[in-house]
């Protein structure tokens, strides 16, 4: 990685620093944790929201039951479309927070040339 911090302190990184970034195990760890997360939810929730036409659909009569007073099965599928997104939202959120945004700042700071956090003692000792 020294090539991509020689390359950052005298300029933009070159095009062979990101293609040395891209071929690290650490990289390939970041993505691998991003489709972990991000593949199998959205599959998850691509099949909830086939279910909720699919039901609108061909289940009218199911969809039309009343479930209290005048709100029926398909509100509150409906408005549950909307939870689960916002729902979504927040767990990708906290898990890019803990998972994605800590390995993504060092791979940066290494294509900067920047120290990241907890780091500038050992290189200021040693130099």
């Amino acid at each position: 990685m020294d090539s991509a911090r020689q390359s950052a302190t005298s300029g933009p990184p070159s095009p062979a620093s990101y293609a040395e970034v891209q071929a690290s195990a650490e990289f390939a760890q970041l993505r691998r944790s991003h489709r972990s997360f991000a593949f199998p939810l959205t599959v998850a929730f691509i099949t909830w929201y086939l279910l909720y036409v699919l039901l609108s659909n061909y289940a009218g009569g199911f969809m039309d039951t009343k479930v209290v007073g005048h709100i029926n099965v398909a509100l509150v599928f409906g408005l549950a479309q909307f939870a689960s997104t916002f729902g979504i939202a927040v767990w990708y959120s906290r898990h890019a927070n803990a998972k994605l945004d800590p390995h993504s700042d060092a791979i940066r700071a290494r294509m900067e040339g920047t120290q990241p956090t907890g780091e500038t003692e050992s290189t200021e000792a040693s130099a």
